[in-house]
């Protein structure tokens, strides 16, 4: 993380077709290539929540590529709210074993 850049955190809710094509892995990815921490997990739902921590325009970055999602996904909506800093979550991680 770049000096000098305040750290926000917000948390995302896909929904679609969304589990069971890799999207958390694209997921981790695309964070991690943006520099943020925190976590995505499938839901009992059907859905994908993403916790990510960062600078705004790193954030809005990995929305837009969250809205797009991997080639085998068909992302219907991706709800946004702002959340606290949690330093717990430095690095991005997978959370959940399905």
């Amino acid at each position: 993380m770049k000096s000098g850049k305040q750290r926000i955190a917000k948390k995302y809710r896909i929904s679609g077709r969304v589990q069971g094509v890799g999207f958390r892995y694209f997921a981790e990815r695309a964070a991690v290539r943006l520099g943020l921490g925190g976590y995505v997990r499938n839901c009992s739902d059907g859905t994908v929540e993403v916790y990510a921590m960062g600078d705004a325009s790193a954030l809005e970055v990995f929305r837009m590529q969250l809205a797009e999602g991997p080639r085998s996904a068909r992302v219907i909506s991706v709800d946004e709210s702002d959340e606290a800093v949690n330093e717990r979550y430095g690095l991005f991680t997978i959370e959940g074993g399905w």
